[in-house]
Protein backbone atom coordinates (compact mmCIF):
# COMPACT_ATOMS: atom_id res chain seq x y z
CA UNK A 1 0.00 0.00 0.00
CA UNK A 2 1.55 3.53 -0.98
CA UNK A 3 2.89 5.30 2.11
CA UNK A 4 3.99 2.19 4.05
CA UNK A 5 7.37 2.44 5.73
CA UNK A 6 8.86 0.12 7.70
CA UNK A 7 8.82 0.22 11.68
CA UNK A 8 11.58 1.39 12.96
CA UNK A 9 12.19 2.67 16.69
CA UNK A 10 14.67 4.98 18.59
CA UNK A 11 18.16 5.01 16.79
CA UNK A 12 18.75 2.38 13.86
CA UNK A 13 22.80 1.53 13.61
CA UNK A 14 24.43 -0.96 11.17
CA UNK A 15 28.10 -1.91 10.02
CA UNK A 16 29.41 0.12 7.69
CA UNK A 17 29.26 -3.02 5.47
CA UNK A 18 25.58 -3.41 5.68
CA UNK A 19 24.96 0.17 3.67
CA UNK A 20 22.99 -2.11 0.54
CA UNK A 21 21.31 -4.24 2.65
CA UNK A 22 17.47 -4.43 4.21
CA UNK A 23 17.98 -2.83 7.22
CA UNK A 24 14.88 -5.08 9.45
CA UNK A 25 14.79 -3.99 13.42
CA UNK A 26 13.56 -7.03 15.49
CA UNK A 27 14.53 -6.24 18.51
CA UNK A 28 14.87 -2.75 20.48
CA UNK A 29 17.63 -1.60 21.98
CA UNK A 30 20.65 -3.67 23.66
CA UNK A 31 20.55 -6.77 26.01
CA UNK A 32 23.76 -5.91 27.57
CA UNK A 33 23.93 -2.17 27.51
CA UNK A 34 26.42 -1.88 30.10
CA UNK A 35 29.04 -0.66 28.37
CA UNK A 36 30.49 2.88 29.88
CA UNK A 37 31.81 3.88 26.11
CA UNK A 38 28.13 3.50 24.56
CA UNK A 39 25.39 5.77 24.88
CA UNK A 40 23.41 4.33 21.66
CA UNK A 41 20.51 2.66 23.59
CA UNK A 42 21.03 4.89 27.20
CA UNK A 43 17.49 4.43 28.72
CA UNK A 44 15.71 2.38 26.46
CA UNK A 45 14.63 -1.45 27.79
CA UNK A 46 15.61 -4.15 25.74
CA UNK A 47 12.93 -6.27 24.09
CA UNK A 48 11.57 -8.08 20.60
CA UNK A 49 9.22 -6.39 18.75
CA UNK A 50 5.73 -7.85 17.82
CA UNK A 51 5.46 -11.12 15.35
CA UNK A 52 2.96 -9.07 13.62
CA UNK A 53 5.56 -5.96 13.32
CA UNK A 54 8.33 -8.25 12.20
CA UNK A 55 5.64 -10.26 9.79
CA UNK A 56 4.71 -7.02 8.15
CA UNK A 57 8.08 -5.28 7.73
CA UNK A 58 9.48 -8.66 6.25
CA UNK A 59 6.40 -8.69 3.49
CA UNK A 60 6.70 -5.07 2.88
CA UNK A 61 10.56 -4.97 2.22
CA UNK A 62 9.79 -8.17 -0.04
CA UNK A 63 7.87 -5.69 -2.09
CA UNK A 64 9.89 -2.40 -1.89
CA UNK A 65 13.33 -3.83 -2.17
CA UNK A 66 13.29 -6.80 -4.38
CA UNK A 67 16.66 -5.41 -6.00
CA UNK A 68 19.00 -5.69 -2.50
CA UNK A 69 20.75 -9.19 -1.82
CA UNK A 70 21.24 -8.57 2.03
CA UNK A 71 19.67 -7.90 5.21
CA UNK A 72 20.69 -7.09 8.49
CA UNK A 73 18.60 -7.62 11.79
CA UNK A 74 19.03 -5.08 14.26
CA UNK A 75 19.05 -3.66 17.15
CA UNK A 76 22.07 -4.10 18.92
CA UNK A 77 22.30 -7.90 19.49
CA UNK A 78 19.51 -9.45 17.79
CA UNK A 79 20.87 -13.52 18.43
CA UNK A 80 20.09 -13.06 21.79
CA UNK A 81 16.91 -13.93 20.96
CA UNK A 82 15.50 -17.55 21.93
CA UNK A 83 15.96 -19.95 18.90
CA UNK A 84 12.71 -20.77 17.97
CA UNK A 85 11.71 -16.65 17.11
CA UNK A 86 15.35 -16.29 15.10
CA UNK A 87 14.52 -19.64 13.40
CA UNK A 88 11.04 -18.62 12.13
CA UNK A 89 12.30 -15.10 11.26
CA UNK A 90 15.00 -16.38 8.56
CA UNK A 91 12.32 -18.65 7.24
CA UNK A 92 10.30 -16.07 7.16
CA UNK A 93 12.48 -14.06 5.26
CA UNK A 94 13.35 -16.92 2.77
CA UNK A 95 9.77 -17.48 2.67
CA UNK A 96 8.90 -13.93 1.00
CA UNK A 97 12.64 -12.64 -0.45
CA UNK A 98 14.11 -16.05 -1.56
CA UNK A 99 16.72 -13.90 -3.64
CA UNK A 100 18.28 -12.96 -0.07
CA UNK A 101 22.06 -14.27 -0.53
CA UNK A 102 22.84 -13.32 3.24
CA UNK A 103 21.25 -12.23 6.47
CA UNK A 104 23.34 -11.10 9.16
CA UNK A 105 23.34 -9.57 12.90
CA UNK A 106 25.06 -8.06 16.24
CA UNK A 107 25.62 -10.81 18.73
CA UNK A 108 28.02 -10.41 21.81
CA UNK A 109 29.92 -13.04 23.51
CA UNK A 110 27.28 -13.89 25.69
CA UNK A 111 24.45 -14.73 23.13
CA UNK A 112 26.73 -16.47 21.22
CA UNK A 113 27.66 -18.78 24.06
CA UNK A 114 24.36 -19.82 24.73
CA UNK A 115 23.62 -20.49 21.18
CA UNK A 116 24.72 -24.44 20.75
CA UNK A 117 27.32 -25.26 17.44
CA UNK A 118 23.81 -26.96 16.54
CA UNK A 119 21.73 -24.65 16.77
CA UNK A 120 24.41 -22.14 14.88
CA UNK A 121 24.85 -24.10 12.17
CA UNK A 122 20.89 -24.09 11.72
CA UNK A 123 21.09 -20.31 11.84
CA UNK A 124 23.27 -20.52 9.04
CA UNK A 125 21.43 -23.21 7.13
CA UNK A 126 18.56 -20.66 7.14
CA UNK A 127 20.81 -17.63 5.31
CA UNK A 128 22.53 -16.19 8.63
CA UNK A 129 25.92 -15.91 7.04
CA UNK A 130 27.88 -13.30 9.14
CA UNK A 131 27.82 -12.65 13.06
CA UNK A 132 29.48 -8.86 13.41
CA UNK A 133 30.69 -9.16 17.56
CA UNK A 134 31.96 -6.20 19.47
CA UNK A 135 35.95 -7.75 20.89
CA UNK A 136 36.86 -4.02 22.12
CA UNK A 137 40.20 -5.28 23.69
CA UNK A 138 41.81 -8.43 24.66
CA UNK A 139 43.33 -7.05 27.65
CA UNK A 140 41.17 -7.73 30.88
CA UNK A 141 41.45 -4.82 33.39
CA UNK A 142 40.39 -2.88 30.07
CA UNK A 143 37.20 -5.06 29.68
CA UNK A 144 36.57 -4.82 33.11
CA UNK A 145 36.63 -1.12 33.02
CA UNK A 146 33.89 -0.24 30.72
CA UNK A 147 31.85 -2.88 31.77
CA UNK A 148 31.66 -5.62 28.81
CA UNK A 149 30.91 -8.39 31.10
CA UNK A 150 33.09 -11.00 29.14
CA UNK A 151 36.34 -12.45 29.76
CA UNK A 152 38.94 -12.99 27.09
CA UNK A 153 38.74 -16.40 27.15
CA UNK A 154 35.23 -16.63 26.69
CA UNK A 155 35.57 -13.67 23.82
CA UNK A 156 37.50 -16.41 22.38
CA UNK A 157 35.53 -19.16 22.51
CA UNK A 158 32.59 -17.70 21.23
CA UNK A 159 34.50 -16.01 18.14
CA UNK A 160 35.87 -19.31 17.40
CA UNK A 161 32.12 -21.03 17.91
CA UNK A 162 30.77 -18.66 15.24
CA UNK A 163 33.83 -19.53 12.94
CA UNK A 164 33.34 -23.37 13.56
CA UNK A 165 29.44 -23.04 12.60
CA UNK A 166 30.52 -21.54 9.06
CA UNK A 167 29.49 -18.37 9.57
CA UNK A 168 31.60 -15.64 8.65
CA UNK A 169 33.14 -13.54 11.90
CA UNK A 170 33.28 -9.58 11.84
CA UNK A 171 35.20 -8.48 15.04
CA UNK A 172 35.61 -4.76 15.68
CA UNK A 173 38.47 -3.29 18.66
CA UNK A 174 38.98 0.03 19.97
CA UNK A 175 41.49 2.27 19.56
CA UNK A 176 41.88 4.44 22.86
CA UNK A 177 39.70 2.51 24.84
CA UNK A 178 42.11 1.75 27.42
CA UNK A 179 43.09 5.31 27.86
CA UNK A 180 46.84 6.47 27.86
CA UNK A 181 48.08 4.97 31.12
CA UNK A 182 46.97 0.74 29.42
CA UNK A 183 47.57 2.26 25.94
CA UNK A 184 50.23 -0.34 24.61
CA UNK A 185 49.03 -3.52 26.81
CA UNK A 186 45.76 -2.59 25.28
CA UNK A 187 47.35 -3.05 21.66
CA UNK A 188 49.42 -6.49 22.58
CA UNK A 189 46.28 -8.09 24.18
CA UNK A 190 44.19 -7.49 21.44
CA UNK A 191 46.59 -8.43 19.02
CA UNK A 192 46.39 -12.00 20.84
CA UNK A 193 42.60 -11.98 20.88
CA UNK A 194 42.43 -11.39 16.97
CA UNK A 195 45.21 -14.41 16.16
CA UNK A 196 43.39 -16.53 18.99
CA UNK A 197 39.90 -16.06 16.90
CA UNK A 198 41.68 -15.90 13.26
CA UNK A 199 38.39 -13.67 12.47
CA UNK A 200 37.57 -13.04 8.74
CA UNK A 201 37.39 -8.96 9.55
CA UNK A 202 38.79 -6.87 11.65
CA UNK A 203 37.32 -3.06 12.27
CA UNK A 204 39.43 -1.07 14.35
CA UNK A 205 37.85 1.97 15.24
CA UNK A 206 38.72 4.92 17.47
CA UNK A 207 37.03 5.97 20.64
CA UNK A 208 34.92 8.73 20.59
CA UNK A 209 33.73 10.04 23.47
CA UNK A 210 30.12 10.48 24.20
CA UNK A 211 29.32 12.92 27.36
CA UNK A 212 26.04 10.79 28.00
CA UNK A 213 28.15 8.08 29.14
CA UNK A 214 29.92 6.91 32.18
CA UNK A 215 33.23 6.86 30.09
CA UNK A 216 32.39 10.32 29.21
CA UNK A 217 31.93 11.73 32.87
CA UNK A 218 35.00 10.36 33.54
CA UNK A 219 36.97 12.31 30.91
CA UNK A 220 35.08 15.96 31.71
CA UNK A 221 36.21 15.02 35.24
CA UNK A 222 39.73 14.25 33.88
CA UNK A 223 40.02 11.06 35.19
CA UNK A 224 40.49 9.12 31.64
CA UNK A 225 42.86 10.54 29.56
CA UNK A 226 42.58 9.86 25.72
CA UNK A 227 46.01 9.08 23.91
CA UNK A 228 46.63 11.91 21.30
CA UNK A 229 46.97 11.32 17.77
CA UNK A 230 50.34 9.94 17.76
CA UNK A 231 49.48 7.48 21.06
CA UNK A 232 46.88 6.31 18.73
CA UNK A 233 48.66 5.69 16.16
CA UNK A 234 51.26 3.92 18.66
CA UNK A 235 48.56 1.83 19.75
CA UNK A 236 47.66 0.88 16.34
CA UNK A 237 51.38 0.00 15.46
CA UNK A 238 51.54 -1.82 18.22
CA UNK A 239 48.29 -4.10 17.35
CA UNK A 240 48.99 -4.89 14.05
CA UNK A 241 52.36 -6.31 15.48
CA UNK A 242 50.88 -8.68 17.70
CA UNK A 243 47.95 -9.86 15.40
CA UNK A 244 48.33 -12.47 13.05
CA UNK A 245 45.81 -13.65 11.47
CA UNK A 246 45.63 -16.67 8.40
CA UNK A 247 43.57 -14.91 5.83
CA UNK A 248 41.67 -11.82 7.16
CA UNK A 249 41.26 -8.48 6.25
CA UNK A 250 42.04 -5.87 9.20
CA UNK A 251 40.51 -2.34 8.48
CA UNK A 252 40.90 1.26 10.27
CA UNK A 253 39.35 2.92 7.43
CA UNK A 254 36.49 3.66 9.27
CA UNK A 255 35.21 7.43 9.71
CA UNK A 256 36.80 7.54 13.50
CA UNK A 257 40.16 7.16 12.50
CA UNK A 258 43.28 9.22 11.77
CA UNK A 259 44.84 7.21 9.32
CA UNK A 260 42.58 4.75 7.15
CA UNK A 261 44.19 1.20 6.54
CA UNK A 262 42.63 -2.20 4.66
CA UNK A 263 45.36 -4.78 5.42
CA UNK A 264 45.08 -8.11 3.95
CA UNK A 265 46.98 -10.78 6.01
CA UNK A 266 48.87 -12.02 6.37
CA UNK A 267 51.16 -10.46 3.48
CA UNK A 268 49.95 -7.11 3.83
CA UNK A 269 50.79 -6.57 7.50
CA UNK A 270 54.44 -5.22 6.98
CA UNK A 271 53.50 -2.81 4.49
CA UNK A 272 51.04 -1.24 6.92
CA UNK A 273 53.34 -1.32 9.70
CA UNK A 274 55.40 0.83 7.26
CA UNK A 275 52.91 3.37 6.43
CA UNK A 276 52.25 4.14 10.20
CA UNK A 277 55.62 4.37 10.37
CA UNK A 278 55.63 6.71 7.80
CA UNK A 279 52.82 8.57 9.46
CA UNK A 280 54.87 9.25 12.74
CA UNK A 281 57.21 11.03 10.76
CA UNK A 282 54.91 13.22 9.12
CA UNK A 283 55.13 11.81 5.54
CA UNK A 284 51.64 10.79 5.55
CA UNK A 285 48.66 13.69 6.73
CA UNK A 286 46.42 12.28 9.25
CA UNK A 287 42.41 12.78 8.67
CA UNK A 288 41.54 16.29 10.29
CA UNK A 289 39.04 16.41 12.92
CA UNK A 290 36.32 17.82 11.50
CA UNK A 291 36.49 14.49 9.10
CA UNK A 292 36.05 12.09 11.95
CA UNK A 293 32.79 10.71 13.00
CA UNK A 294 30.89 7.87 14.98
Amino acid sequence: MKGEELHYEGIIIRPPSEAQSIILQVTIGCSHNKCTFCGTYKGVRFRIKDEDIIEKDIILASREFPFLRRVFLCDGDALIMPQKKLVWILQLIRKHMPWIQRVGLYGNAKSILRKSPSELEELRDLGLGIIYLGVESGDKETLQAVRKGVTPERMIEAGRRVKEAGITLSVTVLLGIAGIERSLEHARATGWILSEIDPHYVGALTLMILPNTPLGEDYINGLFKMPDPKGLLLELREMLVHTNLSRGLFMSNHASNYLPLKVRFPKGKEEAIKAIDAALRGEIALKPEWLRAL
